[in-house]
Order: C-alpha cells, then structure tokens, then sequence
C-alpha cells in the first residue's frame, strides 16, 4: 500500500439524497477516513455573501475553490451533539456548584438542569441548520460532498466507495496552495 503524500487533494460527490451521503461518509469513516476530511457547501445564504452572486445548480460549485463550507455533521455527530451536549452541561453545571464536595442542593440541582436544557436546545439549533441547509441544496441538483486525501490509496478508496454508494459527478482535483505562513 502506497504511503506517499500526494499534493493536496478532495474527492467531490454529488448525492441525490441525504441518506446516500450520510452513508458514504459513514462508510469512508469506518474505513479509516477522519471526520474530518469531509465538508459540504454552506448555506445558500453565505455562498452569496462570500462569492457575490448566488448559484443555481450545486455543480456550479464543485470546483469553486472559493465556495465556502462547513465540516459535515453525520447522524450519529448530530446524535451526540443532541444528546451528548446536555449532559455534559449538566455536569460542568454541577462541578461548579460543588456537586462533588457537598450535599446535593436545590441551586445543583437547578444549575444542572440548566445546563442540560441549553445543550439539548444547542443541539436541536445544529440539527436544525443542518436539515435547512441539506433541503437548499437538494432543490438546486443535489448535495455536494468534498473529501480531503492524503494519498493515491485514499484517493482512490474514495471514489470507488463513492461511485459505489450511488454519487454522481465524481472526481479529483487539486487544492489551491495555502498562502505562505497559513496551516490547513
């Protein structure tokens, strides 16, 4: 298996629905490809601010480099960041009212309410944002899917996978170079 750094590279995917990409990125991560790698077009509303003009078909945008994107949140990193969150809050909520040192009192328990209320209303806003945006892109062609390689090997894993799981509009290309000094 090749081990060779390539120049920078991303996969594009175009999908038909929300359930092909989430099991592409589903697949590719239980493959070996970080969370990371992967990123969707941005809401319709920031592709205009940040290119000027608005698009009509997503193709348009799959070798833009400067589209704007936003990480892909999957199922299961929506599920966590709904369900994940509150509890989280709730303890940090907790912690800091002393939970672990003294009895357990009304203002606690109240903080740790609190603090799980604002993470589950949290993660319904991403879940939210997440479905509005999917349903802009779906009516402009499809959803658009770029994924970061760092070698032939992925590269090529990638797209067979994704050609595989039912994307259309499959390809490489290049990255543009980052500016001297900048971290990807």
């Amino acid at each position: 298996m090749s081990a060779q750094p390539v120049p920078p590279r991303e996969i594009v995917a175009v999908f038909d629905t929300a359930d092909a990409l989430e099991n592409a990125v589903f697949t590719l991560e239980t493959h070996g490809f970080d969370r990371a790698a992967f990123s969707v077009l941005a809401s319709e509303h920031t592709v205009e601010r940040v290119l000027g003009h608005r698009f009509r078909r997503v193709q348009e945008m799959e070798d833009e480099p400067k589209a704007p994107r936003q990480t892909f949140f999957s199922h299961v990193s929506q599920v966590e960041a709904e369900y994940g969150l509150a509890p989280a809050l709730a303890f940090v909520a907790a912690v800091a009212l002393g939970l672990g040192t003294a009895p357990v009192t009304l203002p606690v328990l109240v903080a740790a309410g609190s603090g799980a209320a604002i993470g589950a209303v949290l993660g319904r806003l991403i879940h939210q944002h997440h479905a509005a945006r999917l349903s802009e892109q779906l009516a402009r062609g499809g959803l658009l899917l770029w994924v970061n390689v760092r070698t032939p090997d992925e590269e090529k894993k990638a797209v067979t996978t994704l050609e595989s799981l039912g994307a259309h509009d499959v390809h490489a290309h290049d990255l543009a170079p980052l500016p001297a000094g900048k971290n990807p």
